[in-house]
Formats: C-alpha cells, structure tokens, sequence
C-alpha cells in the first residue's frame, strides 16, 4: 500500500513532489499548470521520474531543513553517506528582483567514503503523450519530444552525462550536482554556484519564517503549514493554487479524481486570510489585484475559479493512457467545475476584503476598485441568494439551497456594510443592513431541523453537513448560542467515523463518500475547543497531526481504517485548517518573542 510520502520543493513558480527516496516523481515546467516533465506519481511505468540511487543496500531519512523549503534526503551506505538537497532557487538579486527560474537544484553534500550510484533521469513530457529523447551535448544533456506538441528540458551536473544517459554508476566522493532546467542557462554552471543558490535560497526561506508570527503552542506545525501554503502561491499574477497536483484519488479505485491545479476563489480567500493573520501581508495585495484583474466590467460575475494566469475556460479532458494513482482512472486535466454556481464564494472573498480594508484602507492604492467590486458583489448577492447552487462540495447533479452558501450570502452583506461604514458610505451601510437581516431569518426559519435540531446541509433536509459548522467562525452565531452548540454535537454524531470526519454521508454524483475530509476534521475540533470542550479538541487535535506523512503535510482526504493519505497533494485546505485549529487551541497567544519583536517594528 502506498502512502503519499512526498516533499515538496518550489519557488512561487512551479513545484515538485520529491518521494521518500530522493525520486522527483511530479514536476510540470515551466509553471504550476503546465503539461508534467515528471509524473511517475500517476503512472509508474509510463510517468517518468529522476533518482538518485545508491548501487547495493542503503537506508534514507528524510527531512526539511527547519524553516525553509530546501528538501533533504540523507543516504547511509556500507562504503559512505551523502546528502541530497532539492530545492528550487527563491531569492531577491542585486536589483532586488526575485529570482524564481523554472529549475530544479540536486545539490550533492558529500559527508563520508565513497558511493557509487546510478542516476535514472527519465522525463516523459506532455504528460507522457508524447515520445521523449534524449541527446548528450557538451554543456548539457537535453530531453525533447520528437512528436506531437513540442517540449524541452536541460539537464546540467558535474558528473559524467554520457554515464547518466546510459544509466551508467557514477561515484559521489565530493559536493556534485544535478541542475534540471526548463531553459537553457547563459552562465557556466558549477558546483559552487548550485552552492550559491542553495544558501542564497536557504537566507530566503529563513528570513521569510522570522516573518511568519509565532504561537506559543504548536509553532512547528504552523510554520511547516505556513511554508508549504506559500509554495502554492503563483507570485506571477497572485493566483494561489488548491493543492499542486491532479487526479489523485479521493479514494483507492474510484472516479472521484480532479484537477487542483486552479485558483478557487474560496480557497485562496481562505488561506490569504490566514496567511494575512500570520504576517504576510504581500500574499492579499496580490491576491487581490489579481481578482480585481478579472473583474473588469461590473456586470460580470465572477466564476469559482479561474486558472493561475486568470483563465476562464477550464476544459476537462480525460488523459486515457496514463493508469492513475494505483490505477485510480480517469487521469483528469481541467476542470468542469469552473461553469458552476456556488453563492458561498462571495461570502469568503468579502471577508479577505474587508481585512484588507481594516488593515490597509489608508494606503490601499487601489481601494476604488475594491470598493467597485465591494457594490458588485452586493447586487449579484442581492439577484441570487434565494437560487439554488451547488455549494461548497460542488455537487455536479440538481442544485439545493444549501445552508453554508446562504450563510456565507450574510457574510457578503455583513462584510460589506462594515466596508461600506468604514468608508464613510453610510447610505450604502443602512441599505444593506436590510438585506443583511432578511438573509439571516431565511436561514434561521428553513435551516433548522425541529426533528433533529441542527442545521442541516440544506433546505428542507435531514441530512447533516461538516461545513455548516463554520457558521460560527464567520460570525453568523455565536459558539454560546444552543442552537450552534447542538448543531456541533449533532454533526460530531453523525458524521464522525473512527476520530475522522465525512463532510456529509449522503449520497452525491458518485455515491456514499468513503474518505475523510481532512478539513472537517480540523472543523470539527476547531468548533468543540469553541463550545468548551477543550480537553476534547486538543487530544483529537495532536491525533489528527499525527495522520501527516514524515514531513508534517497532509493531502485532501484520509482513510479512515489505514490512516494513509489520499486526494490531491500538498492540499492548501488541509494546511490553512491546521493553522488556524493551532492558533484556536494556543489561545492565539503570540509567543514573548513574537510580541518583542511586534513592538520593535511598531
């Protein structure tokens, strides 16, 4: 049985997944959402890969180097050690321009003896659709297709590229290295400048986790969250991922398989809200110029999604010859999901609005076309609260009136009235004050089950929804009332399974769910620590982290009998709920260090 024992390594450009064993096994070059280099993750055979693997027997560890990105993977032989550093290079040069290049560093730190090992570089670009060759020139060796839609790639290292070609030993008795490039390099490579890179990027990655506020509980695991939720931030145009991959399996075999390789609106909002609480403040500003970027026109609705350069189509098409994660099929690029209508997404993206407004309406250089945005919103609340969508889960079939999307329509309303008070639009506040409270009596009158007195998933139903229980963190009741606090325990019964949670268990499109959400999971504990069972949350919280894989990352789904992980990976979800289930269950206390330094800034 597998388990998703991946790294991740990137730049705010593109990412990779590094297994257990040093094996670069899903890579798309030269961004996030281009066609894969590497997929061996969806196709061992067909996917192709890049190891490095000792000749005879050898153990791995692997681990981060703490506080950055920079992937290490420690190789113990009978006749020596070695490590390998992956890493993609991030840092400011002397112009003070961020140097994120479409490459992959393989810095080789010799530590004892000497080992011979064979370098297995096989790209299979297009996602493997295509016939990859590979020729040996003298400065690099590089891989190409000879049909089909035209790609290339570039290898340089300091070891013999005859010998990696032909799969050939090499032997490891100093610092080497392997450079895999989208592009061909204008300066000379060598070992000392992969050296360079290495530590100009591990200064990147060490000055950027001194930024991220500190807690007094649980600081590891927000800041490995905090890391991994960056990596998934396209710096090009702001766009933040859901999660670096695509078609990995909600469960083992089934169809439930989709492209994460897109920017939703309601998870990005979520985690720039988060990532905002946690400092980094830069990951709004652009998030939201990038939103203002595809609202141009103020009778145009905004989508769920869009890709990271701001497209609007998203065709899915099924990649037939690829045999998927353990031969989970279809193998999906694209995203169907892009022509629904989910009303929740005006909700979360009003709230990261209204923060930033809080935070910056002084200097906001371009509040007027927020506060354009702000009025737009309103009406397409206003025109279509009372419809029915198909709600976070993006249910496929007949849409319902489901409760979490008419509470986050009152979010809309509620967020933009205290906009509208802070910016002196009284007029607008009082108008919208109106709607506000129509809104929130509709949901109170039909999303209340007298039978089993909770709020239900939707309108008119019995059936029970893991999402409702945010209800709470976004202000629409409070953790007090009892009403929220019977909803929690009912939800708690009903859809908790051996310490995880479904988000609902009602059948969809594709059946009863058989994986658990891991978010909920995090809902779940977030919700009892708020009603005063706070004893409870913590011990599920720390078993629940335990569910990671040896780096502390989680993907969408767990299994609920193996604990293994599945669904897309690293998932943005997963990592914004453990932050801010960490900062809940530490009090939110800033740690003494942390506060010192909040005031030296101040």
């Amino acid at each position: 049985m597998k388990n998703l024992d991946y790294g991740i390594i990137g730049n705010c450009r593109s990412a990779a997944l590094v297994s257990k064993t040093g094996s670069v096994e899903w890579l798309c070059l030269p961004h996030f959402a281009a066609p894969s280099t590497f997929a061996r993750i969806l196709d061992d055979k067909k996917g192709g890969f890049f190891s490095v693997k000792p000749v005879g027997d050898y153990e791995t560890e692997q681990f981060y180097i703490p506080r950055t990105n920079i992937l290490v993977t420690k190789f113990t032989c009978e006749s020596g050690v070695f490590e390998l550093h992956d890493f993609m290079p991030r840092y400011r040069n002397e112009h003070g321009v961020y140097y994120t290049p479409p490459d992959i560093v393989r810095y080789i730190k010799h530590i004892s003896g000497s080992v011979n090992v064979v370098i297995n570089f096989e790209p299979k670009l297009v996602y493997a659709m295509s016939n990859t060759a590979i020729d040996v020139e003298e400065e690099y060796i590089k891989a190409y297709t000879t049909d089909g839609e035209y790609d290339s790639v570039y290898l340089y290292s300091s070891f013999d590229k005859r010998s990696i070609k032909d799969r050939l030993p090499v032997t490891i008795k100093q610092n080497e290295y392997l450079l895999l490039s989208y592009n061909q390099k204008l300066l000379k490579q060598s070992t000392n400048r992969s050296y360079l890179k290495h530590q100009r990027t591990k200064v990147y990655w060490l000055n950027w986790s001194d930024k991220t506020t500190s807690f007094k509980s649980y600081e590891a695991a927000i800041n490995r969250s905090a890391l991994t939720l960056k990596l998934l931030n396209y710096q090009k145009s702001g766009a933040i991922l859901a999660a670096l991959t695509t078609s990995l399996p909600e469960t083992i075999g089934e169809v439930r398989n989709w492209d994460y390789r897109f920017c939703w609106i309601r998870d990005a909002s979520m985690v720039v809200k988060i990532m905002t609480e946690l400092g980094h403040e830069r990951i709004a500003e652009r998030y939201l110029n990038f939103i203002i970027s595809l609202m141009p026109d103020k009778g145009q609705k905004m989508q769920i999604m869009y890709g990271i350069h701001g497209e609007k189509e998203l065709t899915e098409v099924e990649l037939d010859h690829l045999a998927g994660y353990e031969g989970s099929k279809p193998v999906r690029i694209g995203n169907a999901a892009y022509v629904q209508k989910q009303n929740d997404i005006y909700g979360i993206l009003m709230d990261v609005v209204l923060q930033y407004f809080e935070r910056f309406r002084s200097t906001l250089g371009n509040s007027e076309d927020l506060w354009t945005i702000v009025r737009n919103i309103v009406k397409v609340v206003d025109e279509n609260w009372q419809e029915p969508d198909k709600g976070i889960w993006e249910i496929r079939s007949e849409g319902k009136h489901f409760t979490f999307s008419k509470v986050l329509c009152w979010v809309a309303i509620d967020r933009a009235r205290k906009i509208a008070t802070l910016l002196k639009r009284d007029t607008y506040a009082t108008e919208w004050k109106k709607l506000e409270e129509t809104i929130a009596a509709d949901i109170h009158k039909n999303a209340w089950s007298e039978q089993k007195h909770t709020f239900t998933q939707s309108y008119g139903s019995n059936d029970l929804d893991a999402a409702v229980l945010l209800m709470e963190t976004y202000g629409f009741i409070k953790a007090d009332d009892q009403r929220y606090k019977k909803t929690v325990l009912a939800i708690q019964k009903e859809l908790e399974h051996d310490g995880l949670m479904y988000r609902y268990k009602n059948e969809d499109d594709f059946g009863e769910p058989q994986s658990a959400f891991t978010i909920c999971s995090f809902w779940l504990i977030n919700s009892l620590y708020k009603i005063g069972l706070k004893d409870e949350a913590k011990r599920k919280f720390d078993a629940l982290l335990a569910c990671s894989n040896h780096l502390g990352l989680f993907s969408e789904d767990l299994d609920f009998k193996t604990r293994r992980l599945l669904g897309n990976f690293p998932q943005a979800y997963s990592h914004l709920a453990i932050i801010e289930t960490a900062i809940t269950l530490s009090g939110a206390q800033i740690s003494k260090e942390a506060q010192i330094m909040k005031s030296i800034h101040h």
